[in-house]
């Protein structure tokens, strides 16, 4: 059984953006139609926008009908913070979408992992995926050998950040920047009232994202193998220094005032409030997000995607390929299916998507001159190829992140010392 991924996750972030988030710093026509065939010619087509003014899935359905006359996609969009189990649930049922987005890995509910095992999902054969999806984006989306699924885009795991508003609060923050720096300046910006950074400490997918991304730096930097070395009993969680330093950054931070006040309790809504009242200059969430904030802000706020501060050596940024499209195995038209999957990853509509989302096509080489203005700060990191991939989508099971996650709340009330998170990853695991 193998599913791994050189390239993230459900939106760390499920945001229901508005226009005034931190605003205080103020087609294809190569696949073949499936038309007239004896196939049902309407699909149902689900996914799970981090954003809710995300609509680049839904301008793919419309593209794909334009491109196809008398095909029909309905699209049905599902809030983020319950997709990947609601997905789950009704695939298990026998219910679900005849298409439907999904993350790579088997780490979490929805993802190629959990849904190819029991035989949910279509495999796809047509030659093209070859073509025009790099081997190391498809990692992920193969189980046991056989291709399952594909990915839309490619994005940072990275802090959103208001460059404008924090530099005229003195605070200075920058892709080199360790996390001692970080914790230096933390203080100071709390004392009037604000936080650098803002948390929805309650929602173990943030508080997972944020660790993931520092891990990137202190355990995946140095050892790019380490989810293999644990998968072989190599080595534990509690026993690498690299996650011991990630998680004790995130007790430092925490004590320093670097999240917002009710930063342990706080959901999606207290962290877009902390952001949108100009109270935080930056939170964790996948790098499309910083196009979303602009656009809802009309121009008035200007944001950039950059890594977690390191809490070792070096800086890594932490980049995936993890959110893409799969079929349904019960399909009533898996032709059809598999040709909508293929119309997705064309390099036109590739670079459609993208740009929507304000993430990097799939099948591209990342270069500065190809970059929206937000990924700036981080083109020289992403020419040199300083980063790892999201690794909990190469993890055995979801329960491991979701110790994770709510192991680090735990961290910020206080009821869970370092050594207990890691134990209880390793307890997930499994051996």
């Amino acid at each position: 059984m193998t599913y791994t991924i050189t390239r993230r996750r459900t939106a760390a972030v499920a945001l229901p953006m508005v226009a005034g988030l931190l605003l205080a710093a103020c087609g294809s026509g190569d696949s073949g139609s499936s038309g007239g065939g004896k196939e049902p010619q309407t699909i149902t087509f689900s996914y799970g926008p981090a954003n809710a003014n995300d609509n680049a899935y839904a301008e793919l359905a419309k593209d794909y009908e334009a491109a196809h006359p008398g095909v029909t996609v309905k699209v049905n969009k599902i809030s983020a913070e319950t997709y990947g189990q609601t997905l789950q649930t009704q695939m298990a049922a026998g219910n679900g979408p005849d298409v439907m987005q999904v993350n790579s890995g088997g780490g979490q509910p929805g993802t190629v992992g959990t849904l190819a095992k029991p035989g949910l999902l279509l495999k796809l054969t047509d030659s093209s995926f070859t073509k025009n999806i790099p081997e190391a984006e498809r990692v992920g989306y193969d189980y046991q050998g056989k291709l399952y699924g594909v990915p839309s885009a490619t994005a940072i795991m990275s802090v959103i950040y208001n460059e404008d508003l924090a530099k005229s609060n003195n605070v200075n923050i920058s892709p080199t920047t360790n996390t001692d720096d970080v914790v230096k300046q933390c203080s100071t910006v709390k004392s009037t009232g604000s936080s650098i950074f803002a948390l929805a400490g309650g929602v173990p997918a943030n508080t997972g994202i944020m660790t993931v991304e520092l891990a990137s730096s202190s355990v995946y930097g140095p050892d790019p193998d380490w989810d293999k070395k644990r998968t072989a009993g190599k080595t534990t969680f509690a026993k690498t220094e690299g996650w011991k330093q990630a998680l004790q950054a995130v007790v430092d931070m925490n004590k320093a005032g670097c999240f917002q006040d009710g930063a342990a309790g706080a959901g999606f809504a207290d962290l877009t409030n902390a952001a949108s009242s100009g109270k935080a200059f930056g939170f964790f969430a996948p790098s499309g997000a910083a196009k979303s904030i602009m656009d809802a802000a009309g121009g008035h706020v200007t944001l950039v995607a950059m890594g977690a501060p390191s809490p070792a050596d070096k800086n890594y940024l932490t980049i995936s390929s993890d959110i893409g499209l799969a079929g349904n195995a019960k399909t009533k038209s898996p032709k059809l299916v598999e040709d909508f999957i293929k119309f997705s990853v064309s390099p036109e509509e590739a670079k459609k998507f993208a740009d929507s989302q304000g993430t990097i096509p799939i099948g591209s080489d990342i270069n500065a001159a190809d970059l929206l203005p937000q990924y700036k700060p981080v083109a020289d990191q992403l020419a040199k190829k300083d980063y790892r991939t999201f690794a909990v989508d190469s993890w055995t099971n979801p329960q491991v992140y979701q110790a994770l996650g709510s192991g680090v709340t735990g961290l910020l009330t206080g009821q869970k010392t370092v050594d207990d998170v890691l134990k209880d990853m390793d307890a997930a695991w499994g051996k």
